[in-house]
């Protein structure tokens, strides 16, 4: 049965049973992809099923040209869309969505787009635009940051107050990532908005939590098959969520608390926690898995070796950089780590994790080695994720078969990768990426040793080496 509103109330599987049609567009949110639809839309329908937020609802936007298939997904299907929630022991829990009211392509209305985001109704503009996608030196008018500062330039004519803009991507101090982009933007383009930001627009930092693998084509046969559910773009997830949101909005946010978004007034440690923690084991695992020949997450934690080493990695490099974090039980949240890496049924790719690392090695795993350089503290596992990285950049995997590396610097990274093997430093050596780290001995050393190995002994007895000298 095709998902659309004329078929909800038919389909044997839970949905929306508040009126949509009665549902105001209090959020425009930037970058529709599978993460925003298993995390924050989710929560937003949670409130709407309870009969709380109705002005609250959603408007996507893309910008990008590949975002035009999300809109033609969701415009055949009203909005709605299916999240599937993988839990370990095989069974699924299955929802409709039903908070995404409507999507629109910006370039085929950017007035339209504008008009929607200078709207008083209008309260928050929150966004998933990776976390290469805050550079605005090529970003035009029809950008993220050129839409939204036209709108505010717009409500500063008019008297209309900011909305407030909320960051929902995997960058440490994502809000005041944001506010810099932002305001730097509306200096170039529009004189003196900025000062009206500074007193009216509000960005709080923010700490999301999901694991979201790319939908496959067997997602979608298995839905239609097993629950009669004819999905164009369903979205799959672990069962475990969290949000974490400075509660510092103006004006008026949704209840968020009431879905169990934790509102607090300093997002820093349980960001800390989740990017040096979460994310960068995952680049800690992918690199080394992808080159011993492993392809799916849950296979590769399931091997007590490479389980093991990340156990290692967050207790004696990353848990001595991370600031206390209240209500968090730190030894629980890492068992549950490996526990989530290891879900059978979420079936993430290993290469989902190994792409766009030039972006998120630097913001994830590099924070770690400087602080345990600064405090004289050990690099040896960190820097052998590094080397790892470095080894997969090379484009081979230790079959010979060619591997895709998907990286925007990927034309610029191949080529020195596979000339370390005459020069070992060449890869660390770019300061664009790395900064002065090869200049730092005791990192130097470290990761000189792993990307030999990587090299002479391959992915698995590199780290069956880091176990036997832990």
């Amino acid at each position: 049965m095709k998902l659309n509103r004329s078929t909800l109330a038919h389909l044997p599987v839970a949905g929306p049973t508040y009126d949509r049609s009665e549902i105001g567009i209090g959020i425009v949110h930037f970058g529709v992809g599978g993460f925003h639809r298993a995390h924050q839309a989710m929560y937003v329908d949670q409130l709407l099923e309870r009969g709380l937020a109705r002005e609250w609802g959603i408007c996507g936007v893309g910008v990008m040209p590949a975002d035009q298939r999300m809109k033609a997904a969701l415009d055949a299907q009203d909005g709605l869309y299916t999240l599937i929630l993988m839990n370990p022991d095989g069974s699924r829990d299955v929802r409709v969505i039903g908070s995404i009211l409507d999507f629109r392509y910006a370039p085929d209305d950017p007035e339209a787009v504008i008009e929607l985001l200078a709207a008083p109704t209008t309260r928050m503009v929150s966004m998933t635009i990776t976390e290469g996608g805050y550079q605005i030196d090529n970003a035009g008018e029809l950008s993220v940051f050129g839409l939204v500062t036209e709108s505010l330039a717009r409500r500063r004519a008019r008297g209309i107050p900011s909305p407030t803009i909320v960051s929902c991507d995997n960058i440490e101090g994502n809000g005041d990532i944001a506010r810099r982009a932002f305001t730097d933007y509306a200096d170039r383009h529009h004189p003196g908005l900025s000062e009206w930001m500074t007193g009216q627009t509000k960005f709080p930092n923010s700490m999301v939590d999901r694991i979201t693998p790319v939908t496959t084509p067997e997602v979608v046969s298995s839905l239609a098959q097993e629950y009669d559910v004819e999905d164009q773009w369903p979205v799959v997830a672990e069962p475990f969520t969290a949000w974490v949101l400075e509660d510092d909005f103006a004006e008026g946010r949704p209840p968020l608390e009431d879905a169990g978004v934790l509102m607090v007034e300093d997002v820093t440690p349980y960001e800390l926690m989740k990017l040096r923690l979460l994310n960068a084991s995952h680049q800690g695992l992918c690199y080394f898995a992808y080159l011993a020949g492993y392809r799916l997450v849950h296979e590769a934690a399931g091997d007590p070796l490479f389980a093991e080493f990340l156990v290692a990695y967050m207790d004696s490099e990353a848990t001595p950089t991370l600031k206390p974090v209240p209500g968090i039980d730190l030894a629980d949240y890492k068992r549950t780590l490996i526990e989530r890496f290891a879900n059978p049924g979420v079936r993430d790719t290993i290469a989902r994790l190994c792409a766009d690392s030039s972006d998120r090695i630097p913001k994830w795993l590099l924070p770690v080695i400087r602080a345990n350089l600064q405090s004289n503290r050990p690099v040896r596992l960190s820097a052998a994720i590094v080397a790892s990285w470095a080894r997969y950049a090379e484009g081979v995997d230790e079959q010979g078969e060619a591997i895709e590396v998907v990286d925007h610097l990927a034309d610029s990274l191949i080529p020195i990768a596979r000339s370390q093997r005459n020069d070992p430093l060449a890869f660390v050596e770019n300061a664009e990426v790395f900064g002065d780290l090869a200049q730092q001995a005791r990192f130097v050393e470290a990761y000189r040793w792993a990307l030999e190995s990587l090299h002479s002994e391959g992915a698995r007895a590199t780290l069956e080496k880091l176990r036997e000298d832990r």
